[in-house]
């Protein structure tokens, strides 16, 4: 089985795409795989560390506004979808599997041009204008969350899940945290702004240090590259021995199943790894997205009470430590959250996702 999955950008799309070929690779071990991401993409710095095959195409996607940069973007797609032909034929897939990004809008149009069986992989509960514009060409659409069907052609439409939390689910307790200068045994909240990190989480973290440092519990911050430097220095300034300043985590995983509580945004890939594991979190949806659509994921979470949600607009440190502590100080109410969390949960998502797989091909 040659399969090629495409997916680029943000980490919401890269880690399904490769919790899934992980999944594979232990089913078939003879199973051949490529990746395709695109030249600038965050996929660049995470996909290489697997033993992958990598290519890179050049793709950059449209701004909502009419603008010289759209011509750009229009003559980059068509070269794209050019190349991908010519990936695709060297590597002569059985099928290809897009899970977001403009990246995967360019491979699996072409992919689906030369009749190559398909499927797109939507996380949201919203889904982003590459796989609505896919969802007509492809052979079947994968969804993370129920009621997003309804924006694409019915009959394609699967629900599988994420598979990111199949591979979450599947990590053990460790002594992990101590990696990070923090005690593996101690309550641990994890905060972070996704891959890129999130100024106003940042800024919110840093009013509230002061107040962290006074906690029972310790923290554990993933603050991004572009804010790490700040952070750190004002945490030695502090030299609170309860929290521990990273600019980014590469054993996430590990680190979150460590973990007492989580906070961050609410994209489909967290979501998907803290129902998982069944944990509490507190969300905060980032206002930039499509659609509003972290809200819309959140919200899911929240009408079952598996999570607490703080709007970004409304985000401060004394917001955000007031929050925190009503969690953390309630053992009753940590556990009412994570029993939600985790009826909300689907564990067997890549398997989903590979038997529509071998049904297609």
């Amino acid at each position: 089985m040659r399969i090629l999955v495409t997916g680029g950008g943000t980490g919401g799309h890269i880690y399904p795409a490769l919790a899934f070929v992980d999944y594979v690779q232990m089913c078939e071990p003879n199973a051949e795989f490529m990746y395709v991401g695109a030249k600038r993409g965050l996929e660049n710095k995470i996909v290489p560390t697997k033993d992958i095959p990598f290519e890179t195409i050049e793709i950059q996607g449209f701004k909502r506004s009419l603008s010289p940069y759209n011509i750009k973007t229009v003559y980059l797609f068509i070269k794209s979808v050019f190349t991908a032909k010519k990936i695709l034929k060297k590597f002569r897939p059985d099928v290809v599997i897009g899970t977001g990004g403009y990246v995967s809008g360019a491979v699996v149009y072409a992919a689906a041009k030369m009749k190559i069986p398909t499927i797109i992989h939507e996380q949201n509960s919203v889904p982003g204008v590459t796989n609505k514009f896919l969802s007509k060409y492809v052979t079947k659409v994968g969804t993370s969350f129920s009621g997003v069907e309804s924006y694409f052609p019915k009959e394609k439409v699967i629900h599988v899940g994420n598979p990111r939390a199949q591979e979450v689910a599947t990590v053990a307790k460790s002594s992990v945290l101590s990696n990070y200068q923090l005690e593996p045994k101690r309550k641990t909240v994890l905060i972070f702004g996704g891959s890129q990190g999130a100024l106003k989480i940042n800024n919110a973290f840093v009013e509230a240090m002061d107040e962290f440092s006074k906690k029972d519990y310790q923290v554990l911050y993933a603050s991004g590259e572009r804010y790490y430097a700040s952070v750190s220095e004002k945490s030695k300034q502090l030299n609170a021995k309860n929290i521990s300043i990273q600019p980014y985590i590469h054993d996430m995983a590990e680190v979150m199943v460590n973990s007492t509580l989580l906070v961050g945004r609410a994209g489909a890939t967290s979501i998907a790894e803290l129902t998982a594991l069944g944990l509490p979190a507190v969300l905060i949806p980032s206002p930039y997205v499509t659609n509003d659509h972290q809200t819309k994921n959140a919200q899911s979470l929240v009408n079952v009470g598996a999570v607490e949600m703080i709007s970004d607009a409304e985000l401060t440190g004394e917001k955000l430590i007031q929050v925190i502590d009503s969690i953390m100080n309630d053992p009753e109410k940590q556990e009412r959250m994570a029993r939600a969390s985790k009826e909300e949960g689907i564990p067997d998502a890549s398997k989903r996702l590979y038997n529509v797989v071998k049904e297609i091909i």
